[in-house]
């Protein structure tokens, strides 16, 4: 027997493409609509047995707000996320605001229907492999790119930080010593000393391993700070010779 549900999206072509497989497959969709954020007025105003409510930022702050609109006002409503994976805070928040189940959004359309199945049957549906990754992960925090890039960045002198940008912008050697008015060998024994103290063996390494990590965005932010701080003048300069304390023209 086919299920009664609604499917929302963040992408309203994903929506519709799920609704017409479902429908497909023998499941009455009483609509089909994006963005997820609407999911809420959806489901109250048609009453379905179960809501697919796709989202491509689980773990962003609020993106189970509907979710949790639905299950306080239409608690019998089962809602079954589906979701990027690997993302253990997203599957976390979904099932603390009321989810009955998390699946892949590369999951077959097989996967979807046994999943929507069981959570109209009041079941948990998530698979074992998922479940067991985000404990694991929540339980053992990977370190997180800002934080690897926030530690990679403290073992950077701020001449480094400004060397680390201008690599990773393309620039070579004679380059980077005109920019930072310094000369070739001093320039090389900078570029020598960032790659060492990344651990990366060529320039081409350190811009990834910058990109990757998050370090070039704070790399840059701080190298802009710094370049701030030297044009402005100190707040405390002594006044010109002869001028008296407080003077003005």
């Amino acid at each position: 027997m086919g299920v009664r549900l609604v499917v929302v999206d963040d992408h309203r072509l994903l929506a519709e493409a799920l609704a017409s497989a479902l429908k497909l497959r023998g499941h009455r969709v009483l609509a089909a609509a994006a963005p997820s954020a609407g999911a809420a007025d959806l489901v109250l105003s048609r009453s379905p047995e179960v809501c697919l409510f796709g989202t491509a930022a689980p773990a962003e702050p609020g993106a189970f707000d509907a979710v949790a609109r639905i299950k306080r006002e239409r608690p019998a409503v089962a809602v079954v996320v589906l979701g990027p994976v690997p993302d253990p805070r997203g599957i976390a928040a979904a099932f603390a605001a009321g989810a009955s189940g998390y699946v892949r959004h590369d999951e077959r359309i097989e996967g979807v229907e046994r999943a929507m199945a069981k959570a109209r049957a009041g079941e948990v549906a998530i698979a074992q492999s998922l479940l067991q990754g985000a404990f694991a992960e929540l339980l053992n925090p990977a370190r997180q790119p800002d934080d690897e890039g926030a530690r990679l960045l403290e073992m950077l002198t701020p001449r480094e930080i400004e060397v680390l940008v201008r690599v990773a912008e393309g620039e070579d050697t004679r380059q980077i010593a005109a920019g930072m008015r310094i000369a070739p060998s001093t320039a090389r024994t900078h570029v020598q000393r960032v790659l060492m103290k990344l651990g990366v063996g060529s320039r081409l390494e350190a811009a990834a391993l910058a990109a990757r990590t998050g370090l070039l965005d704070q790399a840059a932010a701080s190298a802009e700070h710094a370049a701030s701080a030297d044009r402005t003048p100190p707040a405390s300069a002594e006044p010109p010779a002869g001028a008296e304390p407080g003077a003005t023209g």
